[in-house]
């Protein structure tokens, strides 16, 4: 058998992005689309978005009917591709990371809270430790309340701990620089 001379070296075309890239980079934009129908309105006001943009996830809201609410998002996605969706996608990130941020601030808490009914006045140092200007005093009333709520499950005591453990972190993070 003859081997067969190597064919030329395929030249690099510079010819941009595949089409499979395109198509993934459209239903990314699609998706995001989906993501500013669905968010809430105080949330949407917060983000850059332009006149045409804003109108059209508006209008996606009131439409209820599926097929006519997906054209509507699709079109939405045809506005991002058309237009520079980074800034929209920089602050949903950031929109994103902030929810991220309180819920496992809001998971600390509980976490103390269940700290404190189960170890009672062990876990009071620790916190004191960490949020100095608490009140000794009322967080141990509010520690011995809610443990005695607790073996009589009942909510209130725990509950009051809790709002409570809130209060004190949130001063405590606005005295932060």
């Amino acid at each position: 058998m003859h081997k067969q001379p190597d064919p030329a070296p395929e030249q690099e075309n510079d010819e941009g992005p595949s089409k499979s890239q395109l198509k993934r980079e459209a239903h990314a934009l699609l998706e995001l689309g989906r993501t500013l129908v669905e968010l809430p309105e105080g949330r949407l006001a917060a983000l850059p978005l332009d006149d045409k943009l804003r109108d059209a996830v508006q209008l996606a809201r009131r439409i209820h009917a599926r097929s006519g609410r997906k054209r509507q998002i699709q079109y939405i996605g045809k506005l991002l591709r058309n237009g520079d969706p980074q800034p929209v996608i920089d602050a949903l990130a950031a929109i994103q990371q902030e929810d991220r941020r309180a819920a496992r601030a809001f998971h600390q808490l509980e976490d103390w809270r269940e700290r404190f009914i189960h170890e009672g006045d062990d876990a009071v140092g620790d916190w004191l430790a960490q949020y100095p200007d608490s009140d000794r005093q009322h967080l141990r009333q509010l520690i011995r309340q809610a443990q005695k709520d607790y073996r009589e499950n009942r909510t209130k005591g725990p509950r009051a701990l809790f709002r409570f453990l809130r209060e004190v972190a949130a001063s405590h993070t606005a005295d932060e620089p």
